[in-house]
C-alpha cells in the first residue's frame, strides 16, 4: 500500500488530478447545456442585401422594424412616441448621436420612411441603414 513500514517520514507529494478533471468536465457540461438560456433572444429581420456597405460605429438608438411592422427599440418592442422620446433623449445628451435602423426586406417603404421622419424630427441628424453583404 502507500505506508511503508520503516524509518521513511517523507511527505506524500503526489496529486491525483483525476478528481479534478472529473469536477471540470461536470462543470463544462453544465456551463454548455445552460448557456443558450442566458443568451438574449434576436429579433428576426430579414436584411436586404447590398455589395457595397461600410461598418457603422455602435449606437444607443438601435431601431428596427419587423416584417409584421413592430418597431423594437435597444431591445424591446415600442412604439412610435417611445422612439421619438428616446431619440430627443439622446440628442440632449449627445448632438452627435446615430440611429442604426435595421429594416426587414418585406417592410414597405413608406414605414421605413416614416420611421426616419421620427427619427429625424427628434433632431438626430446622422443615421445608418443596416444591411447584409452578399
Amino acid at each position: 500500500m502507500a505506508m511503508k513500514n520503516g524509518e521513511n517520514n517523507e511527505a506524500i507529494a503526489d496529486i491525483n488530478v483525476v478528481p479534478l478533471v472529473d469536477i471540470i468536465l461536470v462543470v463544462l457540461i453544465i456551463f454548455m447545456v445552460t448557456a443558450p438560456m442566458f443568451i438574449k433572444p434576436s429579433i428576426n429581420v430579414n436584411l436586404p442585401k447590398a455589395a457595397s456597405g461600410d461598418q457603422t460605429a455602435p449606437s444607443k438608438l438601435n431601431i428596427s422594424l419587423t416584417a409584421d411592422g413592430r418597431i423594437n427599440l435597444n431591445g424591446t418592442f415600442v412604439d412610435e412616441n417611445a422612439v421619438r422620446a428616446k431619440a430627443t433623449e439622446e440628442v440632449t445628451k449627445n448632438t452627435e448621436v446615430q440611429a442604426i435602423i435595421s429594416a426587414d426586406k418585406d417592410v414597405p417603404h413608406g414605414k421605413v420612411v416614416g420611421l426616419l421622419d421620427i427619427v429625424k424630427a427628434a433632431g438626430v441628424k446622422k443615421f445608418a441603414i443596416s444591411i447584409d453583404k452578399k
